[in-house]
């Protein structure tokens, strides 16, 4: 009698859900411009109207493509990991897809790891284009001695705000909703985070608001890593330990708020609920 093969070790089935869930990505239309073709865009129309321009802050000044490139990288690794979790996760709950998953005989644990794998490669290709775009186009200094920093920077994070998005989506209600509450926490942030703009000489509780999010430190530290008057090796010890205590505490929200279960407030759940009371 031949013996049973081997259960897959838990890396390969990690490594499976990964690959799975990018092909699921690629193949929605509207992910795929949101995450990845966006921030683009924007690069490219910003550096198009303002590239020309200087930016003026206390430690120097320098040239607003480099500026745009380092600030629309950050929010492009925060959009592939909070936005894209924060939306996909609810819709596939409400889907029942959740729900079936937990039902086969893989730990639970190996299908998160899949959907945050999946966004931190996402996230990592989205930068690796921004940036490349930036050397090549918009004359992006790249200084060897920083990049461990921006590497260590990339991933506190990503994983940060991957955890971020999953308390978002263990709070959501319904699929319908999760666009919805995904933008309004993170567009607005953009706006007084330095993604889009220097906040330096906007009024101070613009300031303070894009202070007491992560955002901010976050794109700010990575910033430094591409701007040529900070020095090497651009640790920021103080924004990265700050971005990481905002990961713990959405990873604290995910771990004991998160649901398997359609919550009955889309589609799919008033449809289960309908066949329980019949």
């Amino acid at each position: 009698m031949s013996a049973e093969p081997p259960f897959p070790s838990a890396p390969r089935l990690v490594l499976t859900q990964t690959i799975y869930q990018l092909r699921y990505f690629v193949r929605v239309p509207a992910a795929l411009f949101f995450t990845l073709i966006l921030p683009l865009v924007m690069l490219v129309l910003f550096n198009a109207l303002f590239g020309d321009a200087t930016i003026e802050t206390d430690e120097g000044t320098w040239k607003a493509s480099q500026f745009y490139t380092g600030g629309l990288a950050a929010y492009t690794a925060v959009s592939a990991t909070y936005s894209n979790l924060a939306n996909m996760v609810p819709i596939r709950r409400d889907e029942g897809v959740l729900k079936r998953w937990r039902g086969t005989p893989l730990p639970t644990w190996i299908y998160i790891a899949g959907f945050i794998c999946s966004a931190v490669v996402i996230a990592a290709v989205g930068v690796g284009i921004m940036l490349t775009m930036g050397v090549l186009i918009y004359d992006l200094d790249i200084d060897a001695a920083k990049m461990p920093a921006a590497v260590v920077t990339f991933v506190v994070g990503v994983v940060a705000f991957a955890a971020l998005g999953m308390a978002i989506a263990a709070l959501i209600k319904s699929a319908s909703s999760a666009s919805a509450v995904a933008n309004a926490t993170i567009l607005p942030l953009a706006f007084v985070s330095d993604v889009f703009i220097v906040t330096e000489d906007s009024p101070r509780w613009t300031e303070i608001l894009g202070e007491i999010f992560p955002l901010k430190p976050f794109v700010n530290a990575f910033q430094d890593c591409f701007t040529p008057f900070v020095d090497a090796p651009a640790f920021d010890w103080g924004s990265l330990a700050f971005v990481s205590a905002w990961g713990a505490a959405g990873l604290m929200v995910a771990l004991t708020r998160f649901s398997w279960e359609p919550s009955g407030a889309g589609p799919r759940g008033r449809r289960a609920r309908k066949v329980e009371h019949e």
